[in-house]
């Protein structure tokens, strides 16, 4: 570790080209931060002005600049590894917070020093009385591997009218606002590389959780997100990534009584969902999917020493985890007709 921070928070914002998302969003950040933490920004390789603009725009603002893209995983990795502090916050470039929102955030770590990890509820930038799709009020999964949030059920978010305002405990927090205690970060290994992007967190919120350690939503802390990365959601890309990083997450975490059966039932909702893409005449993402089980099929055995070593260290296999729902997202959902977190708590 190189760098030394003097308080108790590293807000680490990775950006790749992301120069206009930093004009944008980072003044709210480096002003509503300051008092307690200190902003960094992990650059990627950017080939743009983000450097420079970093240079003349925010001299405050400390700088880690790596000579090519290591992706979301990786990036974080590398740059967390040289920052000493209590507490580390991965900020996406596409948030905007304001005053006070730290906070909240640091007073719950504080004195629950059994929670790992947290984040602040998670509202859209262009419509400030919706939630973000990616994080909302935090994070769930269902037994077959499908995430989803209080706030957001598949496709359908839902308006913030307070319903949500509780701390809660969850399964896992969003990548676009975490913040982890500095020990459990690097005792759980940080993000796995191979994701490269997308899912990565819920892997690593896992690894928390199965280990007994908790997981929040403060939602007295406040942050606006505007979502949708460096892919639109239709990207094959994007596609491809999900349905391969998720695959590899339930291999590496599930409990061994499950894992077979768990699995085959991906096999035929995943030829599903290709077939859907089929009937709609979108080729490039049934090629996505087809290819995500093909690299999952041919890779699954680099996972084998990281699954015996997760269910090792898990408490009971990691088969309680109460934020691990028992039932099918997908069944309740386009069959039970479940659009809100408050009927799914209502069907368990």
């Amino acid at each position: 570790m190189s760098l030394k921070i003097d308080k108790k928070v590293a807000i680490v914002i990775l950006n790749w080209n992301g120069s206009a998302m930093m004009r944008r969003f980072l003044p709210s950040v480096v002003r509503h931060s300051a008092d307690e933490g200190v902003v960094v920004v992990a650059d990627n390789g950017s080939t743009d002005d983000s450097l420079e603009l970093l240079r003349t725009d925010f001299p405050e603002v400390k700088v880690i600049a790596f000579p090519r893209n290591y992706g979301f995983a990786e990036g974080y990795n590398r740059a967390l590894a040289e920052i000493d502090a209590p507490y580390l916050l991965l900020l996406n470039s596409d948030v905007e917070v304001p005053a006070g929102w730290l906070r909240p955030l640091v007073a719950y770590m504080d004195s629950h020093p059994d929670v790992a990890a947290c984040q602040p509820k998670l509202l859209a930038q262009a419509d400030k009385g919706s939630f973000e799709y990616a994080g909302a009020a935090g994070g769930y999964i269902d037994y077959l591997g499908y995430p989803f949030c209080r706030g957001r059920l598949m496709a359908t978010v839902e308006r913030d009218a307070g319903q949500y305002d509780d701390v809660a405990d969850l399964f896992w927090a969003t990548g676009a606002a975490l913040m982890v205690r500095a020990s459990d970060w690097r005792g759980s290994g940080g993000l796995d590389p191979r994701f490269f992007a997308h899912q990565e967190e819920i892997d690593f919120c896992w690894r928390l959780r199965a280990r007994g350690r908790r997981i929040v939503c403060v939602p007295e802390s406040v942050a606006y997100h505007v979502g949708g990365g460096t892919l639109d959601a239709g990207n094959p890309r994007k596609t491809f990534l999900n349905f391969r990083n998720n695959l590899f997450m339930l291999y590496k975490n599930l409990p061994e009584a499950e894992l077979h059966s768990v699995m085959r039932w991906r096999t035929f909702l995943d030829y599903v969902a290709a077939l859907k893409f089929l009937l709609t005449l979108d080729g490039a993402n049934v090629r996505a999917v087809v290819k995500a089980r093909r690299e999952y099929k041919r890779r699954r055995s680099e996972f084998d020493a990281d699954r015996q070593h997760n269910l090792s260290l898990s408490v009971d296999g990691g088969r309680h985890i109460p934020e691990r729902i028992g039932r099918s997202l997908l069944f309740l959902y386009y069959l039970k007709g479940v659009r809100t977190f408050t009927a799914l708590r209502r069907c368990l």
